[in-house]
């Protein structure tokens, strides 16, 4: 069970990364999506800093502070069930498969954190 909690954290943790820096360097795709689920332009790039941050979390965590990685990966969670939210209020169902996709990983992760042995 390590094994699989090594491998999802560091999968979680490098997309959700390169997910992070796309919104602070406001991609063109990024700003669509945002769009179109009314979320403001210029909320974007504030929404890349936790990204960021819980990818620092979940790799700090797989060094040795597993409680860090566990908040890191609940924070992930509650920001990907709001994301999830937006995308449902907005009636755009065609992008929400990504947040679902990155809230079932982050919950995996959360889990795995928690469960698997130090």
């Amino acid at each position: 069970m390590f094994l699989a909690y090594v491998v999802v954290t560091v999968f979680v943790a490098l997309t959700v990364g390169a997910i992070g820096v796309l919104d602070l360097r406001r991609a063109p795709a990024v700003l669509a999506t945002s769009e179109a689920v009314n979320v403001p332009v210029s909320w974007v790039a504030p929404l890349g800093v936790p990204k960021v941050a819980a990818t620092v979390g979940l790799l700090l965590g797989l060094a040795g502070w597993r409680w860090l990685g566990v908040a890191a990966a609940a924070g992930l969670v509650l920001l990907f069930v709001g994301a999830v939210v937006t995308h449902f209020r907005a009636r755009v169902f065609s992008t929400m498969w990504a947040p679902a996709v990155f809230l079932a990983l982050s919950a995996a992760a959360l889990w795995l954190g928690v469960a698997a042995p130090a």
